[in-house]
């Protein structure tokens, strides 16, 4: 690609609603370019135009100096544009050899030559630095060796502009750092890369440029180097926003411990009271989800005891652990936590439907008090209750799953990975809203990979390594101490 890419007032619209109001977008090549703002504000249905994936309702986009209609992918990649998404696109049982050159594969009158690829994979290796076995099928690789195939992938095609939505959301810390030094290194090469990231220190750090939507509209574009965390969240919302953990109130030294468990193989003994935030802290891998899917008997536990304001919850039955006042926001909202297919209503009332039921009827009417008022709440903005769920913002989907479980209105709140996927200012408002559940009296124990929302939230902090807890923080602790314990397991 000659020059730069641009797109140049871009509109998009959807079933009435104009999602993108005509953006102007300057991509260069050797530069990373970053893109940023709240859910909603436009910034994957930008990608997806500049991508082919969908057609913009007017504007123009510009490719080597010249105009170009991207109707579909194959077009996009026809002119040097590939699109790496968060949901990697691979096909699960194939290699990574067979899917990296998937459509692609070298061929001599009709026959696949697969020793020409393997040097073609064997280039892209090293330029990369990725270490990957061509034979392995992709389904028994990591997130991490997915998302790298899915960049090979897009690297083998020949794309000089590499578009990446959301590409660290899943990956661990170490893993997300690689990927940031890679996609310098791509730039450095002469590429255009777009990231696309909820956080913005990592934008920060690895972009030259970074551009902001507002409700569809271009606000920014500014070198990196000349912004702030804080002033990026500025030009989000349009007013200055204090991007701080809201400070928990204060836990009685006699409030009554509401969530118990003994003899688990994880913790010898657990108590969360009432108000209380514990925070479970620890590298991926070492145990932290199990804990909480044994705790609501999503999984069968082997013994122990697990026990709401001294009520015991059965073993492997999240039915009685839902009946017993607990509540579980497990870490994926598109796997375990909604029916994206269904709607946002139905999903707000899934919870507490038996709670709205005469005679084997739902009681509509209360049905529909209950849903508003969390609605109103969350601050969750859909333009119809009736629309399915999938349609909804990341942020937007992240406090339905929220508001799904608050109907109950539970005394124990587990929350795997709070504010995974979502936008800062998505992100504050759910940190407020479990200071404030704590301060209504609710026991809440958190689960996060990131250590700074576990100790600006929580009142304790226990700290996992290897399947168990390897020792406990009060409120306060260094990032420093924690992180020492969860890699050496040195008890406290």
């Amino acid at each position: 690609m000659n020059g730069p890419l641009l797109l140049e007032a871009v509109t998009k619209g959807y079933a009435g609603t104009t999602v993108l109001h005509g953006v102007d977008l300057r991509v260069e090549p050797g530069r990373v370019h970053g893109l940023v703002g709240e859910n909603g504000a436009g910034k994957s249905t930008l990608l997806k135009v500049l991508s082919g994936v969908t057609a913009p309702g007017s504007g123009r986009i510009v490719v080597g100096g010249a105009a170009v209609r991207l109707d579909s992918p194959r077009t996009a990649l026809a002119h040097g544009i590939a699109l790496v998404t968060q949901e990697v696109a691979l096909v699960p049982r194939l290699t990574v050899l067979e899917n990296v050159f998937l459509g692609r594969w070298a061929h001599r009158a009709g026959w696949w030559r697969p020793g020409d690829d393997r040097r073609r994979l064997g280039g892209l290796l090293r330029r990369t630095g990725f270490s990957l076995d061509a034979d392995r099928p992709v389904r028994e690789l990591t997130v991490a060796d997915q998302q790298r195939v899915e960049i090979l992938r897009a690297l083998a095609s020949g794309a000089r502009v590499l578009a990446l939505d959301e590409p660290t959301a899943l990956l661990p810390r170490a893993d997300a750092g690689r990927l940031l030094e890679l996609l310098r290194a791509l730039a450095a090469d002469g590429l255009a890369v777009v990231l696309v990231s909820h956080r913005l220190e990592e934008v920060l750090s690895a972009c030259d440029v970074v551009t902001v939507l507002r409700d569809g509209r271009h606000v920014l574009t500014a070198p990196a180097a000349r912004q702030t965390p804080r002033s990026l969240v500025a030009h989000m919302v349009g007013r200055p926003m204090d991007v701080l953990y809201p400070e928990p109130a204060p836990v009685a030294a006699d409030a009554p411990v509401v969530l118990s468990a003994t003899g688990l193989p994880q913790v010898e003994r657990l108590e969360v009271r009432a108000g209380e935030i514990v925070g479970l802290a620890g590298l991926v891998g070492s145990g932290r989800s199990a804990v909480l899917r044994l705790l609501f008997g999503a999984d069968r536990r082997t013994g122990g005891h697990v026990a709401v304001e001294d009520r015991p919850v059965r073993p492997a039955s999240p039915r009685h652990a839902i009946a017993q006042g607990m509540a579980l926001v497990p870490e994926s909202r598109k796997e375990q936590g909604l029916v994206l297919v269904r709607s946002l209503r139905e999903n707000l009332a899934l919870a507490g439907l038996s709670t709205r039921q005469r005679a084997g009827f739902v009681r509509r009417a209360a049905e529909s008090r209950e849903v508003g008022r969390w609605l109103d709440r969350l601050d969750i903005r859909a333009a119809d209750l009736g629309g399915r769920t999938a349609g909804l913002s990341g942020g937007n989907q992240q406090k339905a799953m929220f508001g799904k479980w608050l109907t109950r209105e539970p005394k124990v709140l587990l929350v795997d990975e709070p504010t995974r996927g979502v936008d800062v200012v998505v992100k504050v408002e759910i940190h407020r809203l479990l200071v404030d559940l704590a301060a209504r009296g609710v026991a809440v124990l958190m689960v996060s990979s990131e250590i700074e929302e576990v100790l600006g939230l929580s009142h304790r902090v226990l700290v996992m390594r290897e399947g168990r807890v390897a020792g406990a923080f009060a409120r306060g602790a260094a990032r420093e101490d924690v992180m020492e314990l969860a890699f050496a397991g040195r008890p406290q």
